[in-house]
């Protein structure tokens, strides 16, 4: 039996199968892919790095970055980080990982350049010929053939968001990688005909596991994009030929604002599937994308220390439940109390998970992996019940949960009754502090193009459809919503942006 590790997830795809494609470029082939990751492999191999060494990438998204995760994965522990980030981030995230080699483009002016050389670590550049195969590039002229890791070694570490604490990393293995990308292949029945578009950021659990690897583990194909643009979304889409594409719910919101005037050419692509996860997908978002494109939509819910996905809406014949997050689709889940006790279908309480895909735990910090982990079961910090038919319902985000004078309200709530007005195109709830309640409920809302609407005409609607105390205090209208590097809503620390703290 081949050691389950991400060199070996490449052997599902036909020598003659495509592997990796790109606008522009000739598609790469999974024969020659497997060549160039052992290439650069043996590359690496020649600075003397082994298995037990980390990488660290910072390329913007595309092939390249596509191809370096996987050639350093396969062979390594790879450190996708941020390309947007500035200097000082830069030496946070690299002190704290502690790489071997940092990886950039060539002649790249990104601030990792100036953190790398006052933290020491040694720079590789890629370097990329005109007109080679999508994703193909050279690092160095030295060639020393390495071990490939065992399925226990580290394949990939990642920080947590680190929104209100100092950002945890994150460590996987080549099991838990090439686990979750098997579960997810099966989940959405991939297979080697399946062509999918990459909008999702690289440096993010959800591209490159849901995405790329997942593809890769079926023989399927993947196109690689510069970054998400909603504009050259449907020219991609159709020149492309894809099947399905994933997305989380802001660039959905964002391909429906423009479908709706290409609804023909929606319907047109045919895709098997359209799939929503990283953040809760407003039912009115999710009935919507079905229409337009005329296939199942599949929410998923997922995060880093699951190496992605935990449950997932399942294929037709079984159903589809918008607001929900599906079945279990890998690991065990269970909904447990404070105490550690399991509690039935119908009962609120913290998801729990268990499984091959599970983090081994949080890096050199005893404190968290205590707090995080109870009899094997890794505790998420995501509030959920199960429904009589065990599909997951993700209520809230425990330290989101907004408490207004004792009463606990789930801002996703809020979120999803606001989004059904006609009027909004965008909408997140937030917690702001409160002299007499402790805590009162904040929004932050985006209009649709020419749409106008009033704070009192916003509070009457809610009022219409929301208990009391459920009702916005404080209402915002603004033009964009803050989001964090993957596209995901950020409602901690919202208040404080717009000003509201103590208002």
């Amino acid at each position: 039996m081949s050691e389950r590790n991400i060199r070996n997830l490449l052997n599902a795809g036909r020598d003659d199968a495509v592997a990796i494609t790109a606008p522009g470029r000739p598609s790469l082939t999974y024969k020659a892919f497997v060549e160039h990751i052992d290439e650069i492999g043996a590359q690496l191999g020649s600075l003397g790095l082994t298995s037990l060494d980390r990488v660290a990438i910072v390329l913007p998204n595309g092939p390249e970055m596509a191809s370096a995760f996987l050639c350093v994965a396969s062979y390594m522990s790879a450190a996708p980080l941020n390309p947007a980030y500035k200097l000082a981030e830069y030496e946070f995230y690299l002190e704290d990982l502690n790489p071997n080699l940092l990886i950039l483009e060539e002649n790249s002016t990104n601030p990792a350049r100036e953190a790398a050389r006052k933290l020491s670590i040694p720079i590789a550049e890629i370097k990329v010929s005109k007109d080679a195969p999508a994703g193909t590039f050279s690092l160095f002229d030295g060639y020393v053939p390495i071990e490939l890791p065992t399925e226990k070694a580290e394949a990939l570490v990642l920080h947590t968001s680190g929104t209100t604490s100092r950002p945890k990393l994150v460590p996987l293995t080549q099991s838990n990688l090439v686990t979750s990308a098997d579960n997810i292949a099966s989940t959405l029945r991939l297979s080697e005909i399946d062509h999918s578009l990459n909008i999702m950021p690289l440096f993010h659990i959800h591209g490159l596991i849901a995405v790329l690897c997942a593809s890769m583990s079926a023989g399927a194909s993947v196109c690689c994009t510069p970054g998400f643009n909603a504009l050259k979304f449907f020219e991609l889409a159709v020149s492309e030929k894809i099947t399905w594409y994933s997305g989380v719910p802001t660039m959905h919101q964002a391909i429906l604002l423009r479908g709706k005037r290409q609804a023909e050419k929606a319907k047109a692509l045919n895709l098997r599937f359209i799939r929503s996860s990283s953040a809760s997908l407003p039912p009115a978002v999710f009935d919507e994308l079905a229409a337009l494109f005329v296939c199942p939509v599949i929410e998923a819910y997922g995060m880093t220390e699951a190496t992605h996905q935990m449950t997932s809406n399942p294929l037709p014949p079984l159903i589809q439940k918008a607001g929900f997050v599906g079945l279990p689709a890998g690991p065990e889940v269970c909904i447990m109390d404070i105490t550690g006790n399991q509690l039935e279908k119908g009962a609120e309480g913290e998801v729990c998970i268990k499984g091959d895909n599970v983090t081994p735990g949080y890096e050199k910090n005893p404190e968290a992996n205590a707090q995080s982990f109870t009899n094997g079961w890794f505790r998420t910090g995501d509030q959920g019940m199960f429904d009589n038919d065990g599909y997951l319902k993700i209520t809230g985000r425990l330290k989101e949960i907004i408490n207004r004078g004792g009463e606990k309200i789930s801002p996703l709530e809020i979120d999803n009754v606001l989004m059904e007005h006609p009027a909004i195109q965008q909408v997140v709830s937030f917690s702001v502090a409160d002299e007499s309640y402790g805590e009162e409920i904040g929004v932050a809302v985006v209009l649709g193009d020419g749409e106008k609407l009033s704070e009192a005409e916003l509070k009457s609607y809610a009022n219409d459809r929301l208990a009391r105390f459920k009702i916005p205090k404080h209402i915002c209208f603004i033009k964009e919503i803050p989001k964090g590097a993957t596209g995901k809503m950020q409602r901690i620390g919202l208040a404080k942006k717009l000003g509201l703290e103590g208002s």
